[in-house]
């Protein structure tokens, strides 16, 4: 197979429909994001460093739930590929049930003990305070924001990608406003501070719900609001969906641990840093929702051509899509680096916080071009059924290197912080290597249906 053969508009259009929708989705949430942070940074740096920590309580949950997506949408995608209705239905119920258990865990954890949270993420009392404040009334929407997660999963594997972004247009848009509202006390309403960010967010995401739900049940879609028949589990099943989905469980849960120990670290840095950090994690989303554009088209694309059995297809489209994301990534980096002077004034950087903010930005620009070369390969794979191979490359690199790394110069050395960060990129190029290595041997392949175990039989990858 050459590239003169391979059809490229086609490919190009399918991508397009798929990761243009997402990316523009998150960017509007990153966009959010930076106008929370913005209005939150006029109230000092204190606030932006304690709402920021809550966020990584946020990314905590993401990681206990984010393997029932990934496994979610292997299966959705091949049995949308498959076209089977029932596998889709009971594949979604058994994803949205679990994911639910984690959104109520860390509802009851922030809302019931956020002293604890925030002692374990900083040892500064006064950022403490405020986040507890702001996890009290915030908690409450961590299982609206799992359930969108769910729903926005389905319906983006079952090629519906625009209902998910238009909930997010209104909820960002209800957001903005209502942050402005209730941070500064407008409309005759007293100004609660972080407690009127917190609010606001718990609003959107009941909004972000409603529109959703609404849109498809306008559209008729036929999967995600048939709750009659996502509860029809059998034992075979449960077994396969486990099966696939525990590896990806396991991953997203320690590399969750690994990133709070990380967190942890950075939390012990100056408050300086602390604000930095915050600032930095709400610019880190608008890379990271350029790349889950790519990440889903690679599940749809990928996962769906392997679950139809085209195996020859879903190979040639899955390299095509690491590089393709790579490129873009590294655009936006390019951008940030550029733009970085008026981006981080607007966002209440001064002085210190301001240089190690931009220091920031130069290494994650530098790092993620291999980073999310690494994350698509992965998601590809999970695609295509094979959830192991870069799942024991991360929790293995993680643990033996990464973690120690940033423990030893940030707790034991107490090194710069901007040294301390660097080390958490050490692990990504010889990971790249091992994984382009798998990507181009083709025994990513595994599918879950029985049109796609067929094709395998004698199938050899042919670039």
């Amino acid at each position: 197979m050459n590239n003169r053969s391979f059809p490229w508009a086609d490919f190009l259009k399918k991508v397009a429909v798929i990761a243009v929708p997402v990316a523009l989705q998150n960017l509007l949430t990153t966009t959010g994001s930076m106008i929370d942070t913005m209005m939150i940074a006029s109230l000092g740096n204190t606030e932006v460093g304690a709402v920021g920590l809550c966020a990584q309580f946020s990314s905590l949950m993401f990681s206990g739930y984010w393997g029932f997506v990934g496994g979610g949408m292997l299966f959705f995608s091949q049995y949308w590929g498959a076209k089977d209705d029932d596998g889709i239905n009971r594949s979604y119920g058994l994803t949205l049930t679990c994911m639910m258990a984690v959104g109520f865990l860390f509802c009851a954890l922030a809302t019931l003990c956020p002293g604890a949270v925030m002692r374990l993420y900083t040892d500064k009392q006064e950022i403490q305070a405020i986040g507890v404040e702001y996890l009290r009334i915030v908690g409450f929407s961590y299982p609206l924001m799992v359930l969108s997660m769910a729903m926005a999963s389905l319906l983006r594997c079952t090629e519906q990608v625009r209902l998910p972004l238009y909930g997010s247009i209104t909820a960002v848009a209800t957001n903005i406003f209502l942050n402005w509202v209730l941070i500064f006390g407008h409309f005759g309403l007293p100004a609660m501070g972080v407690r009127g960010a917190a609010l606001a967010t718990l609003i959107a995401q009941c909004v972000n719900l409603i529109v959703v739900v609404a849109l498809a049940r306008a559209k008729g879609h036929p999967y995600l609001l048939a709750v009659s028949r996502h509860f029809r589990w059998d034992g075979a099943l449960i077994r396969a969906y486990f099966r696939k989905c525990f590896p990806i469980l396991c991953n997203e849960v320690l590399i969750g641990v690994g990133n709070m120990v990380i967190n942890i670290v950075l939390g012990r840095q100056s408050t300086e840093a602390i604000a930095a950090i915050a600032v930095f994690r709400t610019l880190e989303g608008l890379v990271i929702g350029f790349f889950a554009g790519f990440s889903n088209a690679a599940s749809v694309l990928v996962g769906t051509k392997v679950g139809a059995g085209e195996l020859d297809t879903a190979y040639k489209r899955a390299w095509r899509l690491v590089y393709l994301c790579q490129g873009f990534i590294g655009l936006i980096g390019v951008l940030l680096i550029a733009l970085h002077t008026p981006i981080l004034t607007l966002m209440g950087m001064r002085g210190a916080s301001f240089s190690i903010a931009f220091g920031l930005i130069c290494i994650y620009a530098a790092a993620s071009l291999i980073r999310m070369g690494n994350w698509t390969q992965n998601d590809t794979f999970r695609a295509a059924g094979d959830a192991t191979y870069g799942t024991v490359l991360e929790i293995v690199f993680m643990w033996a290197m990464v973690l120690p790394c940033v423990w030893v110069t940030g707790m034991v050395l107490h090194l710069p912080t901007l040294l301390v960060f660097a080390c958490c990129y050490v692990d990504e190029p010889i990971r790249y290597v091992l994984m382009q290595r798998h990507l181009f041997n083709g025994k990513w392949i595994k599918p879950v249906t029985p049109e796609g175990r067929a094709a395998l039989a004698g199938w050899k990858p042919e670039r």
